[in-house]
């Protein structure tokens, strides 16, 4: 896996008050990642930094557009990204990455890196079904979407008030009160 040092933030470097980092994401940083779910990505992340005495405070906010497979044609579509994920960065005796919002650096530590948490936030910024634009408003003209239609069940009509007496009698022990 890539060390991604364009993510690492030498804070130390930096006087207290607000910083701003942006990243351009494409699809090899999921590749190193060894994520290949999408076929293209195309993200701006921009980190709000701000440094104080004793923590740093991030908020990563994620835009932009990752290719992917529909789930029901196979079609390839772009679908919108967007997210956000803050960070509390604080000082502690050892490193601990456990919680999803704080991260503990040791003393003496004098940068760290956000590649990961970029990562984890994008990803689960892609919605787990993913339905091409199209056949949600019906534009996509498509072999697979053809062949969905053909093999979709038809409705059958069948008559609502035609009821089995078996049931009836259940139904009136809710009405007798």
């Amino acid at each position: 896996m890539t060390t991604h040092k364009e993510f690492t933030i030498p804070f130390s470097g930096l006087k207290l008050g607000a910083h701003t980092f942006e990243y351009q994401i494409d699809n090899t940083f999921f590749e190193s990642f060894e994520y290949v779910e999408f076929n293209a990505a195309d993200i701006v992340v921009g980190v709000d930094f701000n440094k104080t005495s004793t923590v740093m405070e991030l908020e990563m906010k994620a835009r932009g557009t990752v290719n992917v497979a529909c789930d029901l044609t196979n079609e390839p579509f772009d679908q919108e990204v967007t997210a956000s994920l803050p960070l509390v960065v604080k000082f502690g005796d050892d490193y601990n990455d456990e919680d999803d919002e704080i991260l503990v650096i040791p003393h003496g530590e004098h940068q760290f890196n956000i590649a990961q948490y970029v990562y984890e936030m994008l990803v689960l910024a892609v919605p787990q079904k993913r339905v091409h634009p199209g056949v949600k408003d019906g534009s996509l003209k498509s072999e697979a979407l053809k062949k969905l239609r053909e093999l979709q069940p038809k409705e059958s009509k069948t008559d609502k008030d035609n009821t089995d007496p078996r049931w009836d009698a259940l139904k009136d022990l809710l009405t007798d009160k």
